[in-house]
């Protein structure tokens, strides 16, 4: 009969006893097996963990050495692997922390003293780093690359306090190299970083301190200020989108931040207005892109270059929409504040529309000093010269008094009327010579004005009867001789 391990329990004398002895026995087995059950994970995490790694997977394979540690937390060397996992990852908090472990269990283990030196002196901890190197050369005494990474440290250290007391005096443009070159020695420094970053925005080179300000926040990892930072710096050079994903990431870590939030509620009216003016841009919806460019205008008053970009768009959106005054207005504006090649190239158009063709070359030559490769102002420049010297000859709208947007029914109805005030038959001697150039003039306009395909090479600045390049049927200088009727300039119109 076999009986259950609590009915075991319930026997007395002897048979008590060697229940109890069998109980005692069956637990032991047990815990033995969990133990090489245990054993064996542990070294298949270990397995993988160098597969990976040998693979460059270096999350995988912290993963798998993260099992094994949890595993076998006694265990220095895997540990210590970790360590180095983590160190590759840039994520040095965690590396010296793995790293202080090891040494706890195996205070001679000089590789982890010299790598968490290492990550000290990279991080600019330098009194930490040189007592780490201090203590690896008493084990290693003749270790030339210990004694090579320890000589740099003081130095750096002095070096760091001489950056301190310049950037108190003012003297941000001195600091920035001698930071540069800490940095070489500890590119992992917060304070470096952070500091140079400082100084780059005194000397107002916006660029290059975002790039640093980045970097801290990677280092850093759940910095609220510095999203804060990186967000308004951003603003200030106008690339809102990105100062709106940066300030996201702030209220992340805070949604109730003291600063991120309003900021936040202001980025995203200015954002959400800049956006729709481009995308009424693109639609060619101009008078929507006009009012929402207005809008962030009275979103922001005091950062230029958000200015910049509605001013930029403003001027782009009069221009397609032919409000040329409007257009130079707001493209001077905008060129007041940042000169720009498209900006120029969208004033130079406006220009055009105004017959201001020497403005207009002067524009687009500026553009391409900006930019000696933009094809629009190469092309700008050569229709602009070719409208300038149609303008020496005869301008067919002016001919008509009609504007450049006119339709065929207001040319037909343009040219009626010019050419009943004009006939020759209504003049007499000097008068009729006028009278018939003027004639000429007036049924050449309506030729080149009511056919799209000249009208097309006119508004592009050629002219598509021009006698020199025997374009339009006009051969030997003898243009309209389809009106002479018998002697000359004997004119049978009807005009219905």
């Amino acid at each position: 009969m076999v009986l259950s391990l609590p009915e075991l329990l319930l026997l007395g004398g002897e048979r008590k006893l060697t229940a109890c002895v069998l109980l005692l026995l069956l637990e032991l087995f047990l815990e033995g097996a969990e133990a090489e059950t245990s054993a064996a994970d542990i070294e298949n995490h270990l397995e993988l963990g160098k597969r990976f790694l040998a693979n460059n997977q270096l999350s995988d394979a912290l993963t798998h050495y993260h099992a094994a540690v949890e595993g076998d937390p006694s265990n220095y060397l895997t540990l210590f692997k970790r360590g180095t996992i983590y160190l590759a990852l840039g994520k040095t908090r965690f590396a010296i922390q793995d790293f202080s472990e090891v040494l706890e269990l195996k205070p001679d283990f000089t590789a982890a003293r010299v790598q968490r030196g290492s990550v000290y002196m990279k991080s600019g901890e330098f009194s930490k780093a040189a007592k780490d190197f201090e203590s690896a050369l008493e084990l290693e005494p003749y270790n030339d690359a210990i004694k090579e990474s320890q000589s740099r440290l003081d130095p750096a250290h002095k070096q760091w306090h001489m950056v301190q007391e310049i950037m108190e005096d003012g003297n941000y443009r001195n600091a920035i190299p001698l930071l540069t070159q800490l940095l070489e020695i500890a590119p992992w420094s917060i304070p470096f970083r952070k500091a140079r970053s400082d100084a780059y925005i005194q000397i107002d080179d916006l660029e290059d301190a975002i790039s640093d300000l980045r970097s801290v926040n990677r280092l850093s990892q759940d910095s609220v200020d510095g999203y804060y930072q990186l967000a308004k710096l951003l603003y200030r050079i106008g690339h809102v989108h990105v100062a709106l994903k940066e300030i996201r990431e702030c209220l992340k870590l805070d949604p109730e931040h003291k600063d991120c939030f309003p900021f936040y509620k202001k980025l995203r009216k200015v954002e959400k207005s800049l956006t729709s003016a481009e995308q009424f841009r693109d639609e060619e919806q101009y008078g929507s892109c006009i009012n929402s460019a207005e809008m962030v205008l009275k979103h922001e008053e005091d950062e230029t270059m958000v200015i910049f970009e509605a001013k930029s768009l403003l001027c782009s959106c009069y221009v397609r929409d032919e409000q040329y005054t409007k257009a130079i207005s707001h493209c001077k504006e905008a060129l007041n504040i940042l000169r720009d090649a498209q900006v120029y190239c969208d004033r130079a158009e406006a220009y055009i529309g105004t017959e201001l063709y020497d403005d207009a070359i002067r524009d687009f030559q500026e553009a391409l000093n900006i930019d000696n490769s933009l094809q629009r102002a190469k092309d700008g420049m050569e229709k602009a010269k070719r409208l300038q010297r149609q303008a020496e000859r005869r301008d067919y709208y002016k001919i008509l008094g009609v504007k450049r947007n006119a339709s065929k029914q207001e040319i037909t109805k343009a040219y009626r009327k010019a050419a009943q005030k004009w006939h020759p038959d209504n003049f007499q001697g000097e008068e009729k010579k006028v009278a018939e150039k003027k004639f000429i003039d007036i049924a050449a306009a309506k030729e080149v004005l009511t056919d799209p395909q000249k009208r097309r090479q006119f508004d592009n600045g050629q002219d598509p009867l021009d006698p020199e390049g025997q374009q339009g049927g006009f051969h030997g200088g003898q243009p309209f001789a389809h009106f002479h009727h018998g002697s000359p300039f004997q004119y049978k119109f009807h005009f219905n």
